[in-house]
């Protein structure tokens, strides 16, 4: 432990380098008792590239914690074994609990309401799931906080109050000009006014920047990790980190201190417990995202972003090139040892086209493609807010076919509740939570509540979309749980004789002494090839028939001899 804390010394000073030592000693000391108390994670340290990840918000899944635990057969029946818990923490709920007002509590409605300790509550949740042997995770934002929390409503109180130093202010709006406003057509500004001063804000105005110059803050935040840490947590969705530090005349994102805070996060859990993920939510290119890596002492894992439009593209255009090209070398960097890439097909937010990792022309196709309502429109064309199924014109065989395209690339897979069975875009959930929010959010569209009882009818029915998703896709997962080529192992795209280039999208996954191809047909008519040698039907991990050609929108999983 010695050398986590030089480590500590050493982002210490670059980050405060006017700042005595004193102030992190007393804080190491004021953590320590955490190392004492902290549950044991176990030997597994890189458990996270052997999962499979449903992503989920509480109360719209099954109303709150002991809906969920009633649901938790259900999870592992699909073949989850990570639950990644979309906004939990309390909130006024203005952006999906992204806004958070206070970090060291889940929320009441989350608990049943109950009187009971909710911490408590939590607990029960999380020794139920650790029980079945599933991980879980939660979002946490460190960026940014609600403007109700009690920071900054001390803050507001008068320019003296020491908590007005936990945010950025300004007399006017001139400053950090080269910041880009995110949430384009939605915010015109990076700034609000609250009485004579400005604060800074890089998403909704009412989501205070926290200002990582005042070491107390970085504290504050480090407690915040330890104590749900502490209570057993397996890792942290860590939100909007490359928004971190803030520098006049930069562009805000992706400063070289930034990632010295992120070391400090990562040194701090692992002073405590290692094997605690840190995920990092970074929408940049693949080059600028493996940098939340390090060298192995940041983040665990990092999404993926890029891959997710080649996804939708390689499949409009009937064509898999794509994707082996947003996989090349020279697109997609090495990871270290313990860095993980964490792939989607959708996630809370939407279908994301920004022009950090789509062309204009990439992302004129998609959204031509795939935006079947002008509604879906989000951030002036920057990305299109639908499920899967919707974007996917509801075709059970394109559904499957983008999830086997995920599901057998490197990286660690994300379920997005519902959409294992097709859930539609909600209209009535949409509608409710504009009017709460006061913005015409379309990322609401792809929210929305599980209508238990009516899945259940539709899981009887064979003939439904809900069943043709959801049976095909639980045989996937059970699948890949079984070959750790899938998680951990290298990738070598091939091209089939006999078969046009492009039409198959194809490639072998190898780990050890496990060998798998893996087949697309990413065409709407049959494709013809000359299968490789050694390989027979018997082979086929999916029980279909292996022969020299396959159907529309096929797709076969192989184990290879020798």
């Amino acid at each position: 432990m010695d050398h986590i804390r030089n480590l500590l010394s050493q982002y210490w000073d670059l980050l405060y380098p006017d700042a005595p030592q004193s102030l992190l000693s007393n804080f190491l000391h004021s953590v320590d008792v955490y190392r004492c108390s902290t549950k044991d994670s176990g030997p597994e340290t890189d458990w996270y590239k052997d999962a499979i990840v449903y992503s989920l918000y509480v109360d719209l899944f099954n109303h709150d914690f002991q809906g969920l635990i009633d649901k938790l057969d259900y999870i592992e029946s699909l073949g989850a074994n990570c639950l990644w818990l979309l906004p939990v923490l309390d909130s006024p709920m203005r952006d999906g609990g992204f806004d958070i007002s206070d970090y060291y509590n889940v929320r009441r409605e989350l608990t049943g309401n109950s009187t009971v300790d909710r911490t408590k509550v939590f607990d029960h949740f999380l020794d139920e799931a650790h029980k079945r042997g599933i991980r879980v995770i939660f979002d946490i934002a460190v960026n940014h906080i609600s403007d109700q929390h009690p920071w900054f409503k001390e803050a507001v109180k008068s320019k003296t109050n020491p908590y007005r130093r936990f945010f950025i202010w300004s007399d006017n709006t001139d400053e950090y000009k080269d910041a880009r406003i995110i949430f384009k057509g939605i915010e015109e500004s990076n700034w609000e006014k609250s009485g004579d001063q400005y604060y800074f804000h890089r998403f909704f105005n009412f989501q205070p920047d926290l200002n990582y110059k005042n070491p107390e803050v970085l504290f504050a935040m480090c407690r915040h990790l330890l104590y749900w840490q502490n209570r057993g947590i397996d890792g942290f969705r860590a939100d909007a980190i490359p928004y971190i530090w803030k520098e006049q005349g930069t562009a805000c994102e992706n400063h070289p201190l930034t990632h010295v805070v992120v070391k400090f996060f990562r040194a701090i859990l692992d002073y405590i417990r290692p094997g605690t993920l840190l995920l990092a939510e970074a929408c940049q290119t693949p080059f600028k995202v493996v940098q939340y890596m390090g060298n192995g002492d940041e983040c665990h894992a990092a999404y993926h972003f890029p891959l997710m439009p080649r996804i939708y593209k390689a499949i409009a255009m009937q064509n898999g090139k794509p994707v082996e090209e947003i996989l090349g070398p020279e697109v997609t960097p090495g990871l270290p040892s313990m860095g993980q890439w964490f792939t989607f097909l959708r996630c809370h937010d939407e279908l994301s086209l920004e022009l950090v990792y789509v062309t204009e022309e990439e992302r004129k196709f998609i959204h031509e493609n795939y935006c079947h309502n002008p509604k879906w429109d989000f951030r002036l064309g920057e990305g299109i807010a639908a499920r899967l199924s919707e974007l996917m014109r509801r075709d059970p065989q394109k559904i499957l076919l983008a999830y086997s395209v995920m599901l057998t690339l490197p990286g660690t897979p994300v379920i997005y509740y519902g959409d294992e069975f097709g859930k539609l875009n909600d209209e009535d959930y949409y509608n409710e939570m504009i009017k709460l929010v006061g913005k015409d959010d379309t990322r609401f569209l792809a929210r929305g509540k599980i209508d238990w009882a009516s899945l259940e009818s539709d899981l009887k029915d064979r003939g439904s979309i809900s069943s043709r998703v959801f049976y095909p896709l639980r045989q996937m997962l059970t699948i890949r749980k079984q070959y750790k080529a899938f998680g951990r192992g290298t990738i070598k795209f091939t091209d089939l004789p006999g078969a046009q280039p492009g039409s198959l999208l194809a490639f072998y996954r190898e780990h050890e002494n496990g060998k798998l191809l893996v087949i697309h047909n990413m065409t709407d008519h049959v494709v013809t090839f000359d299968l490789p040698h050694g390989i027979s039907s018997k082979n086929d991990l999916l029980n279909k028939p292996l022969t020299p050609e396959i159907e529309p929108l096929g797709f076969r999983w192989v184990m290879v001899n020798g």
